[in-house]
């Protein structure tokens, strides 16, 4: 196995596109793991984080911007994107311990396409977009369109995320995300559930989105959400059927840490606790 960091992006699609079995890594908190279970090791191991633009962090417009390697310890250092997207925050300060999060990215959450990984339906809700390269250029898709399946992602032969970007929240929008795990800390998500709303001036729902994780091969969105709650208060009896809707949505398995009705009860909890969060967050952001 050989070793490349290109330092551009021209560069890692060269690299690439000179051996089919390359293989892309930011942090290394998956790659290195799976090789030592037995994963076969790739042509050449593409080190990405010497690449500025996939490990920079900024706020462009409207918009955030976070470069697919850009370590996810980092965002929890930035209080405007903390006070804007504290879920997604949230989410990526449950990847791993603290020593993990020094390396470990949303991009490699992501491109790593695990059913139970934390931050992708916070992406998700908060409309995430993937900036893709590749040997045809630069595009652009939503978040939910990388992930095909367990290990499975969307991208072509040759292609790396380069950085993912978030619209800032309008005035009186928040978002949460919340998982339920076995042990206290450093373990992986049974349910995983981010939520996110804007609430008008009479405390009102305007906006709804939530995404569940670990409960199917990809993240589920409950779209029945925003049409139990868009133009009504989040009442008892509303969230009473958001939760039966969110369960319907799953599609999860049964394993050691879980069955499946267990699952599937506990995605109705987490998505009504997270959208009482996330609105707990949008009234208190005034306008």
């Amino acid at each position: 196995m050989r070793y490349a960091a290109p330092t551009s992006i021209e560069e890692a699609v060269s690299v690439l596109a000179g051996d089919v079995h390359a293989q892309v890594y930011a942090g290394a908190t998956d790659f290195i793991p799976q090789l030592r279970m037995g994963r076969p090791e790739p042509g050449v191991a593409v080190d990405l984080k010497r690449i500025d633009r996939l490990t920079d962090l900024r706020r462009e417009g409207d918009t955030w911007v976070i470069g697919a390697a850009t370590p996810s310890a980092r965002l929890g250092e930035v209080n405007d994107l903390v006070a804007e997207l504290p879920g997604l925050v949230e989410a990526a300060a449950l990847i791993g311990s603290d020593q993990i999060q020094s390396r470990a990215s949303l991009g490699g959450n992501l491109c790593n396409a695990s059913p139970a990984a934390d931050s992708v339906p916070a992406m998700v809700v908060n409309n995430g977009r993937a900036v893709i390269a590749g040997p045809a250029g630069i595009r652009t898709i939503p978040v939910a369109s990388v992930v095909t399946g367990p290990g499975s992602t969307s991208l072509a032969d040759g292609e790396f995320l380069v950085e993912l970007v978030f619209d800032r929240p309008q005035p009186r929008t928040a978002d949460a995300y919340l998982r339920f795990i076995p042990r206290t800390e450093m373990d992986i998500a049974v349910v995983g559930a981010g939520a996110r709303l804007t609430l008008d001036e009479a405390g009102l729902c305007r906006e709804v989105s939530v995404a569940l994780g670990a409960v199917a091969p990809t993240v589920v969105t409950v779209p029945a959400a925003a049409d139990i709650l868009v133009g009504h208060p989040l009442t008892d009896e509303a969230l009473k059927r958001v939760a039966a809707e969110a369960s319907a949505v799953c599609n999860p398995i049964d394993d050691k840490r879980g069955t499946k009705a267990y699952r599937r009860q506990v995605a109705g909890v987490l998505a009504v606790r997270s959208l009482k969060l996330a609105a707990d967050r949008a009234g208190r952001t005034g306008s």
